[in-house]
């Protein structure tokens, strides 16, 4: 797999994910919640995903050779980058109106 194709891998998994606490009930997407969930629990949920990512993001790169140093500002733009992908599920969770019946 070429380098391009693992950066983009890892944007559209990085999107799917950040998004995915906002837009199901379900705890990680898995598990069934009785009661719903909080934010809490989302932002808890998003954090986890960041590092899945970042874990994705890591082995592809050891895959593609070596792996390059990272101080903090490479886990604080990743980190703003992550809560940039999650907006449109927040929005829609959160912002949207939704119609009751």
């Amino acid at each position: 797999m070429s380098q391009t194709a693992s950066v983009w891998i890892v944007i559209v998994v990085a999107f799917a994910a950040a998004n995915l606490p906002f837009l199901n009930e379900n705890l990680l997407g898995v598990v069934p919640m009785r009661r719903g969930k909080s934010l809490a629990v989302r932002v808890g949920e998003l954090v986890l995903l960041y590092f899945v990512v970042g874990g994705l993001g890591l082995l592809l790169e050891q895959r593609a050779g070596q792996i390059a140093p990272q101080g903090w500002e490479f886990y604080a733009v990743t980190g703003a980058l992550f809560i940039t992908f999650a907006f449109p599920g927040f929005t829609w969770r959160y912002l949207r109106r939704h119609h009751v019946r």
